[in-house]
């Protein structure tokens, strides 16, 4: 009788070290949690942002304002008529703003 008590602390003991050390343990599962979460979070912002590029690809395809936007901001394209003023700050006068 007295090893069989034994026996059963012994599976016990590892029973509860398995239960928050072992695979699948409390800890474990808590750390798989956050986890998903985390993906879970990058995913959406992934999802997102694939949106966003297929309607600028949508744009980009029906509407010639999105191509003329990005040709005036990008490479600084202008069109027929217009005129093109730059303005240039006089060295030194950067430091002067801060």
């Amino acid at each position: 009788m007295k090893w069989l008590s034994v026996a059963l602390v012994l599976v016990l003991i590892y029973l509860q070290f398995r239960l928050w050390a072992g695979d699948g343990s409390f800890a474990e599962v808590v750390r798989l949690q956050k986890q998903i979460e985390q993906q879970e979070s990058e995913i959406q912002n992934l999802r997102e942002r694939n949106r966003m590029l297929a309607l600028e690809v949508h744009e980009l395809k029906t509407g010639m304002e999105t191509i003329e936007e990005r040709a005036r901001s990008e490479m600084g394209m202008i069109k027929d008529g217009e005129t093109f003023y730059m303005v240039v700050e006089k060295p030194g006068a950067a430091d002067k703003k801060e």
